[in-house]
């Protein structure tokens, strides 16, 4: 039975109306107070580092595996959650993480508790889509959540979906959305800390202690390329020194193994800072003024479509975002409460019951 079939009629709103007002109007409403941070998580370091570090609410439910097959062989990875409502969260992980990411697992739980769909999306090669798939991921793979989307919008006629991307795969989230990368959009995009001047953020990265975050990427990736030399799955041999940044690894390894002149060309293609003007789906932007990797002003420099609603948050790192009390949700990250509060206005923008 299409799970549309039954639903009540949604009223049709007269000649004329701008539905882009409504949009804005419903995440207003249900904007979340602001975030009260502990006072041994002041700054924008201390949020980032220890709201990796802070264990949360783990998934007890058992999910079913499935296969998206993107270009050529290669095929995406992810855990489908059964929900009960006519929405499906659909949701990309960061740069170096998988389906097994903390704030993947969490945004799933509390997405499940609200009788969502949920599909925890692994990029090429990553998590359980290791060996997997010959092309590897980045920023721009627009395309790939795009074809995510179609597989389930398939799968599941007639519900509504929502594309929910953290740090790199916001920004890959937003090509999708500007028309840059990909056919198949979502019926809201949600972005969180994207990173959508890759340069800056790169260059950012190589700065004071952004240093550390740096290596760790770094380390991350460096497994990555190994996994996939093991695999077979390497277009050449890279010599990646130990010392090697995250500006350097794009220019060594993403660049040439994502198809692009360097890394100048990478970032350029990629960048979605300049395009955001395009966007003419339903789209929240969140992010913080004090994420060490990726600076404020590159979103209050652009040119937002009047369907983008920007929620800038005053203190929270780059995904920390811990409140000294617990929020409504009963843990201390604020960015759960804060996605949680944006969803319910989102069943209200969609007029789901």
């Amino acid at each position: 039975m299409n799970q549309s079939e039954g639903l009540p009629k949604t009223p049709q709103p007269p000649q004329g109306f701008d539905h882009s007002t409504r949009w804005s109007a419903c995440l207003e409403a249900a904007r979340p107070e602001s975030n009260e941070p502990p006072a041994w998580a002041r700054s924008g370091h201390a949020q980032t580092l220890f709201g990796h570090f802070l264990p949360g609410p783990k998934l007890v439910v058992a999910p079913q595996r499935i296969e998206i097959p993107v270009s050529g062989q290669d095929r995406l990875v992810a855990r489908h959650y059964e929900g009960t409502k006519n929405l499906a969260l659909l949701l990309f992980h960061g740069l170096g993480g998988s389906a097994d990411s903390d704030y993947m697992t969490r945004t799933a739980r509390f997405g499940l508790d609200r009788g969502y769909h949920v599909f925890c999306v692994n990029h090429r090669g990553c998590g359980e889509g290791n060996g997997l798939a010959l092309e590897p991921y980045h920023s721009g793979r627009g395309e790939d959540l795009g074809t995510a989307l179609a597989f389930v919008r398939q799968r599941l006629p007639g519900v509504h979906l929502v594309a929910v991307g953290f740090s790199l795969s916001g920004n890959a989230l937003l090509t999708l959305l500007t028309g840059l990368r990909g056919d198949t959009l979502p019926d809201i995009g949600v972005a969180v800390n994207a990173p959508i001047s890759l340069e800056r953020a790169a260059l950012a990265m190589k700065r004071g202690w952004n240093r550390l975050y740096d290596a760790r990427f770094v380390m991350r990736l460096r497994r990555e390329v190994r996994n996939r030399r093991r695999s077979g799955l390497l277009k050449r041999e890279y010599r990646i020194p130990i010392w090697t940044t995250l500006h350097d690894f794009d220019d060594i390894y993403t660049a040439p193994e994502g198809g692009f002149r360097n890394r100048e060309d990478y970032y350029h293609s990629c960048s979605t800072k300049d395009l955001l003007h395009r966007i003419e789906t339903p789209t929240l932007l969140l992010t913080s003024r004090d994420d060490p990797m990726i600076r404020c002003d590159d979103y209050l420099e652009a040119s937002l479509s009047r369907w983008t609603y920007l929620h800038l948050e005053r203190t929270g790192g780059h995904m920390g975002y811990l409140a000294r009390r617990p929020t409504p949700l009963g843990s201390r990250f604020w960015l759960d409460y804060a996605l949680d509060s944006y969803l319910r206005a989102i069943e209200t923008y969609l007029r789901i019951t």
